[in-house]
């Protein structure tokens, strides 16, 4: 992949800075996954008329807290005033609603449309940005994933994105309700937006 030049000062840095910089601080798996993720939200964003640059720093910034421990999350909710309800969750929450807070601080991106897109990542939200979508769905699609139904996820992204948000909503939903696993209260309003809502204008 051609080598992105950031020029619109959203992360105080090069690309290549800030690539050393997530090396350093994620596993070798998670790194690639990453890299994964922005190459597929770069091709969503020329596809959406989005802005590139934005989405390769959303993207590659979209984990950085990941593998962060528990105790850092908690400590994290309680110094920045979050929700505490958030207190009672784990990590797939945490590393986006409190990741962003995180990226804020520790990075210096104070760019709210990708600290978003950051927060809105893991179970969507009723109103997505174009940046919101593709990180969402980047996030699912990129080709490191290999689950029953990302070759039909991946084929809807490149030809309607809206489509593709509602199928990851409906299938994340789906798994989660198959192992018994609890649902967060923001995934199911983005299901009623955008796969139960779809026909019914409920929020229109």
């Amino acid at each position: 992949m051609k080598e992105i030049v950031y020029q619109e000062n959203i992360y105080p840095g090069t690309r290549a800075e800030l690539v050393a910089r997530l090396r350093e601080v994620l596993s070798d798996h998670r790194f690639q996954h990453v890299l994964g993720v922005e190459q597929a939200a770069i091709k969503l964003a020329e596809q959406n008329g989005c802005s590139v640059e934005k989405a390769s720093v959303a993207a590659l910034l979209h984990d950085y807290t990941k593998e962060r421990s528990a105790e850092d999350f908690i400590a994290a909710i309680k110094a920045y005033h979050l929700d505490p309800d958030l207190l009672r969750w784990g990590n797939f929450i945490w590393h986006g609603v409190v990741g962003a807070e995180m990226v804020k601080t520790e990075l210096h991106v104070t760019d709210e449309e990708i600290l978003n897109a950051i927060r809105r990542h893991t179970v969507g939200a009723v109103t997505m940005t174009t940046l919101d979508k593709i990180v969402y769905v980047a996030d699912y699609i990129e080709a490191g994933r290999s689950f029953p139904g990302v070759e039909q996820a991946r084929k809807l992204a490149a030809t309607d994105l809206d489509q593709a948000v509602s199928f990851e909503t409906k299938h994340t939903i789906q798994f989660l309700m198959e192992q018994n696993k609890p649902v967060y209260p923001q995934a199911i309003l983005t299901y009623n937006r955008w796969v139960a809502g779809k026909n019914r204008r409920i929020y229109e």
